[in-house]
């Protein structure tokens, strides 16, 4: 017979895990494992109004400030190419007039074409490295904007470089030193100022094919009629035990 308001015995009680909706004032998660749940605000810890923003815009401004310079150093080559293989327009001192050697030549047009392909091949290349160095982080504006504006101060920089690097453009003075009857060649220039633009044209538009082609991709979101994935499913909890619960072999009355 057991005496009443007897405690039960520590060595055969059973002490079984309680549930946590059995808790007053705590429930399940019910967008544990929702896909469609809405997002969690998280609190962003900053020292300052506009420390986050600064944190978040600093590495695309390195990006496209790289980018840029990228691309006044190939506008440096380009306009070497461009004084080295342009086409020259000769002349020659005829008393005290300036005279085309070939009058029907057409070598200022060359020299804008040769412009213009130096610029293609330039903006190919550009947009391709950039594409290559930050697919992984799945490139960004700053990658287009810098391109954009890389490339056509490049281009700048190469038709100003490269009218100093090629044949004078005094020509009272190469007449003077040349003397009656000589020859030498004028200075390059752009007759098509257009030529400025294919640079950062051809850059956009081959950015633009391989993000579409070979870009970052993120994964879709699963349908809506696709069921929601479900925790996995952990011990079985029983019922929580009582101060009156007994032992499983219980006493004799």
């Amino acid at each position: 017979m057991t005496v009443p308001n007897t405690p039960p015995d520590p060595a055969h009680t059973e002490v079984r895990a309680v549930p946590d909706d059995a808790v007053p004032g705590t429930a399940p998660d019910q967008y544990a494992h929702d896909p469609y749940a809405p997002a969690q605000e998280e609190s962003v810890e900053s020292d300052g109004p506009g420390t986050s923003l600064v944190q978040r815009l600093l590495p695309e401004v390195r990006i496209g400030a790289g980018v840029v310079v990228t691309c006044v150093v190939v506008g440096l080559v380009m306009a070497a190419l461009w004084a080295w293989l342009a086409p020259k327009v000769p002349l020659v001192v005829d008393g005290d007039r300036i005279l085309y050697l070939d009058p029907e030549g057409e070598q200022r047009a060359g020299a804008d074409a040769l412009f213009a392909i130096i610029g293609l091949g330039a903006g190919i290349l550009t947009a391709l490295g950039a594409f290559l160095v930050t697919r992984r982080r799945g490139g960004g504006i700053a990658v287009a904007v810098g391109l954009a504006v890389g490339g056509l101060l490049g281009s700048l920089g190469a038709w100003r470089i490269g009218r100093w690097l090629g044949p004078s453009g005094d020509l009272i003075g190469e007449a003077r030193r040349v003397g009656n009857g000589g020859h030498f060649d004028a200075g390059i220039d752009l007759g098509a100022m257009g030529a400025l633009l294919v640079w950062p044209m051809a850059a956009m538009v081959v950015l633009l094919a391989l993000s579409a082609a070979f870009g970052k991709r993120e994964e879709d979101p699963p349908p809506y009629w696709a069921p929601a994935a479900q925790a996995p499913a952990g011990p079985p909890a029983g019922p929580p035990a009582g101060p009156g619960a007994g032992s499983e072999d219980g006493g004799g009355r």
